[in-house]
């Protein structure tokens, strides 16, 4: 999975987002529009959290996914 993949479907990934971290907003989510340094400067402002460790994060959540775009399901 890589972000070109996500930000092109975004609207499919947003829910898996949302509860991956939820104390973002779908104001926040629809704002970020599947670009990664958005979601990363949410997640720094909503969390409290440095820019590293956010990067951290996104890029977990992105390691969690099938290899399929079309499937935005995390992996068990």
């Amino acid at each position: 999975m890589n972000w070109d993949q996500i930000r092109g479907n975004w609207k499919q990934f947003k829910g898996s987002a949302r509860k991956a971290w939820g104390d973002l907003t779908d104001d926040d989510l629809d704002k970020v529009e599947g670009e990664r340094e958005r979601l990363v400067g949410k997640i720094q402002e909503r969390y409290g959290v440095a820019k590293a460790e956010a990067e951290r994060r996104v890029d977990s959540w992105v390691s969690s996914f099938d290899k399929d775009a079309a499937n935005p399901r995390p992996r068990v």
